[in-house]
């Protein structure tokens, strides 16, 4: 991973190592700058040490080798009520016994706000999440989309520079989930707040997002905008755990500058682009998205490879028809096509030609 440090940056981590033992390292040698206003996601599986970082950096864990930077001086050892962040958990964390106002009042008071200003600020911070009409009310009162609001507006209303958000929207449902999305994305990008976000659900990652780090085993695999990430991973793994995707086991029979063959195990040929790839006779697991892949002869382009393929499912899924297939021996390649008019309903059993450009075929590490 190339060192993502830079002059102008907000929030750096400079070689950050973690380990609970003294043997195992959760996070490895991160190197990591935002810039002022930026949304970064950092995204992983669980035990992939994103969620450690957030804690490094909101003062609950302490880092065991490297250094932590907010607008160029080191917080390592800033106590977490010191370092003027603000936070947001899954479970909400308000006080039970507390109204909405006295929660958002609890942060002022902490940092010696005086009465009448407090109530400017709470007012304000409300009015942003559209939760003003509910300043009496306890958090048992409120449901869970109203608690995660009032959370949100708790950690904005002392105005920090940075916000940490761990999974906020977790717990609620898909509908409700979505919605908050985009609230707190718009939130956000209007104040200019600097925000890292963190989650497990790609999706949550691709449409909140400036840039997302995608973590796993304490490193960071990637770090890009999400058309990019999508678009183009830079090895399996990133491939795997962003969105869904067709893979192929082969090896490199032939690499010429940006384009190299394939030889799959079935032995069929194709071209693809190497990404982390160097050397003929290396294993290969070539990538392409359910969405490149066309199953339409006639709108398929002369420089597309076809592939003979059998129907194995067809799956109505409103405005997108899911097609499985067996190609090359893989009895899991996806097609998704638009539910369009003259799109053919596909019976299992069904022999059919595939194809796609080149381009659009990554050859990637084993």
């Amino acid at each position: 991973m190339a060192n993502t440090t830079t002059d102008h940056a907000f929030v750096e981590f400079e070689r950050v190592q973690k380990s609970y033992d003294g043997e195992i390292l959760v996070v490895k040698d991160l190197n990591l700058s935002m810039p002022k206003g930026e949304f970064l996601t950092m995204l992983g599986p669980s035990g992939s040490g994103k969620t450690t970082c957030l804690m490094m950096l909101a003062g609950f864990e302490t880092a065991t080798h490297g250094e932590i930077k907010l607008g160029g001086k080191p917080i390592n050892n800033i106590p977490p009520h010191k370092r003027g962040i603000g936070m947001v958990f899954q479970n909400y964390a308000l006080f039970p016994h507390m109204t909405v106002a006295e929660n958002l009042s609890f942060p002022l008071e902490v940092r010696k706000i005086g009465k009448s200003e407090r109530e400017e600020k709470i007012m304000r911070a409300l009015g942003m999440v559209q939760m003003q009409d509910f300043a009496g009310r306890r958090p048992a009162q409120l449901s869970g989309g109203q608690q995660q609001r009032i959370a949100l507006s708790r950690a904005l209303v002392f105005e920090p520079e940075l916000v940490l958000m761990d999974e906020p929207l977790g717990a609620l449902d898909k509908q409700l989930r979505e919605t908050l999305q985009f609230e707190v994305t718009r939130l956000a990008h209007d104040l200019g707040i600097t925000t890292v976000y963190v989650t497990h659900d790609q999706t949550e990652a691709l449409t909140m997002s400036d840039r997302v780090a995608v973590f796993d085993d304490g490193r960071i695999q990637q770090l890009a905008p999400p058309d990019q990430l999508y678009e183009e991973p830079e090895n399996s793994f990133v491939a795997q755990f962003i969105g869904e995707n067709n893979t192929l086991m082969g090896t490199i029979s032939k690499i010429t500058g940006d384009q190299c063959e394939v030889t799959l195990d079935d032995g069929e040929i194709i071209d693809a682009k190497p990404i982390n790839v160097s050397e003929v006779g290396q294993r290969t697991r070539v990538s392409i998205r359910p969405e490149r892949v066309e199953m339409n002869k006639e709108r398929l382009s002369p420089d597309a490879h076809t592939l003979k393929a059998e129907v194995l499912e067809f799956i109505y899924m409103g405005d997108i028809f899911r097609t499985r297939l067996r190609v090359a021996g893989n009895d899991d390649f996806v097609i998704k096509t638009r539910n369009a008019p003259d799109q053919v309903r596909l019976t299992p059993g069904t022999q059919i030609d595939i194809g796609w450009l080149p381009q659009d075929c990554r050859a990637l590490d084993a």
